[in-house]
């Protein structure tokens, strides 16, 4: 214990700096004014971005945990300061992202009494952080911060959040406690793979003459991407990923056969179909990877390995599961597999690349400007380099199919959540994580205008983001499946009072480009990534009715994936 004459609010902050944490996002507020305030008084070098909502702040600490590996943290005032960010916090905790909320709370002596701007934010936060706790003692402030840090970034990353009661942040300190043990119980358990699974795993793989590697979001958290190459080139395996996987094997790999699922390529729902041993790491196997839980892989050895015990075993029964960190998993594999020989599986490879070339990811042109040329040509020009982040929508589903993830954590989106208005902010956040990278957000005229407040952040940062608009005047997704679903009756999907998005961005201070045909596509793109000194907006007018293919019908099974329009025939 170190004596210091410091307020709560200044433990907070040098908490936050010794934990090495540069950027804070966030909105003032009266209950937060301590905690404001002592960014000012603190030695600490931590800088704030002061965002427009708080919805957008948390997002961006969103974005910016993606992006560096770091933990994201914002700031933000008691009741609706703190009631903004749960979208936010909801959005990091289905993606497993590491975000610690920090928000002013009324006084402990009025607390209770529906006192101005009182929320008991910790009873709304409960279902959707990974740990939360109100303070009521600024001697523990730093102590139970740390706590709260360590709990958010080991094991399986989420969101936490920290309620301070003004009293509590402005008041003197007498001690600060330093946190020195961890939890003894952060719910993760060991991440320690049990040999004898890891040997049955082997086991199964070494006789496997069609295997398929699906790769989630744990093998990037994990930071075991070169592993994971590794062991797919050894066993010659192919390897697929979750929407958040992407980027945990370069998609330009011979061995890469893209996103699987619902919007996933047809060449790796195809060899789903088919395989016969297939290993999950760091997926969840989501609803919108499995469809039918009953027939996915059903003929296959199914081994799950999550560092979440729980979701071992939720949706689909495993015959070899393993509780345990992916890149340890990884290296224990690697080790386990160069000890024994492999079957043949030259015809596997031979098939899955006649499947590459029968059934492509494609798009039409010659016939109005869709949102796949757009994002494509995105792509080429800057050749698959770019830190991406995308909103929700049809555009998501197409830019994960178009724009090829070459590099780790590189690929920023809303999966679990679906979360619009995420796009914007994220990339805020993830090009202040890389200040040295470009920047894309690719949204929807949707959910761009959720959180379209925050290019006031953007430009006050002079960020050199470039957000395209894909404007198909429609939230395009829902319209897909009223389209397919429900007898093709439209309601509530269009959006007939979308702004000019290139005035939008110049009244903000930012460059506006209008691209609105084949015609302007390259000469637009070209211009738009010329400008660095400020935010880009391009607003790209799209077809309005294009729908996303190859697609499996929500909760069915993979053989009744659609390449095109339910008249055309499936992939059998």
């Amino acid at each position: 214990m170190e004596r210091q004459p410091t307020t709560g609010g200044e433990a907070i902050i040098n908490t936050l700096g010794q934990n090495g944490v540069e950027y804070v996002f966030g909105v003032s507020g009266g209950a937060a004014l301590p905690m404001f305030d002592a960014l000012r008084t603190t030695d600490t070098a931590i800088e704030l971005i002061q965002a427009i909502h708080e919805q957008g702040a948390t997002h961006m600490a969103d974005g910016y945990a993606r992006a560096s590996g770091k933990l994201g943290v914002t700031l933000v005032t008691s009741g609706p300061g703190a009631g903004n960010t749960i979208t936010g916090i909801m959005t990091a905790y289905m993606d497993s992202v590491a975000v610690a909320v920090i928000c002013g709370q009324v006084p402990t002596t009025v607390i209770g009494e529906d006192a101005f701007q009182e929320t008991n934010i910790i009873a709304i936060s409960k279902p959707i952080v990974k740990h939360n706790h109100q303070a009521t003692n600024p001697d523990e402030l730093s102590l139970e911060l740390s706590r709260a840090i360590h709990i958010a970034t080991t094991g399986r990353h989420r969101p936490v959040l920290f309620d301070v009661p003004k009293d509590v942040s402005q008041n003197n300190i007498s001690v600060v406690r330093s946190f020195e043990t961890p939890p003894s119980n952060t719910g993760d358990g060991s991440t320690v793979p049990d040999p004898n699974s890891v040997i049955a795993i082997a086991d199964a793989w070494r006789q496997a003459k069609r295997p398929v590697i699906l790769a989630g979001h744990g093998v990037l958290l994990a930071a075991s991407s070169s592993e994971l190459l590794q062991l797919a080139l050894q066993q010659e395996t192919p390897v697929t990923t979750t929407l958040l996987g992407k980027g945990a094997i370069p998609e330009s790999h011979a061995l890469s056969l893209g996103m699987l699922g619902m919007h996933g390529t047809a060449y790796a729902n195809k060899a789903i179909i088919e395989a016969d041993f297939l290993l999950d790491v760091g997926s969840r196997f989501d609803d919108r990877i499995v469809g039918d839980a009953e027939s996915f892989c059903k003929d296959a050895f199914i081994a799950h390995v999550d560092i979440d015990q729980r979701e071992i075993g939720k949706i689909i029964t495993p015959n070899v599961g393993i509780q345990a960190d992916a890149r340890v998993f990884l290296k224990a594999m690697l080790g386990e597999m160069a000890l024994g020989k492999t079957v043949d599986r030259s015809d596997w490879q031979k098939q899955l690349t006649e499947y590459k070339k029968d059934f492509p990811l494609s798009y039409e042109t010659g016939n109005g400007l869709t949102m796949q040329r757009v994002i494509d040509e995105t792509y080429k020009l800057t050749r698959g380099q770019a830190i991406v982040t995308a909103d929700v929508g049809q555009h998501q589903m197409w830019a994960a199919q178009f724009y090829k993830t070459e590099r780790p954590n590189t690929w920023i989106t809303s999966a679990g959540a679906g979360t619009m208005g995420f796009g914007l902010p994220a990339a805020i956040g993830a090009q202040l994580a890389k200040p040295n990278e470009q920047v894309i957000a690719f949204v929807g005229d949707g959910g761009f205008q959720m959180t379209m407040c925050e290019l006031a952040t953007a430009c006050n940062q002079k960020l050199p983001i470039k957000i395209i608009i894909l404007d198909n005047s429609y939230l395009g997704m829902v319209r897909q499946w009223q389209e397919l679903h429900h007898d093709n009756r439209e309601i509530g999907v269009g959006m007939p009072g979308n702004p000019d998005f290139v005035k939008l961005a110049e009244c903000y201070g930012a460059a506006g480009i209008l691209i609105d045909s084949e015609d302007s596509l390259e000469a637009g793109l070209a211009q738009a990534f010329e400008i660095t000194d400020r935010p880009v907006v391009v607003h790209a007018k799209v077809r309005k009715t294009d729908n996303v293919y190859p697609m499996i019908p929500p909760g069915a099974s993979y053989d009744k994936m659609l390449l095109g329009p339910p008249k055309n025939l499936s992939i059998d």
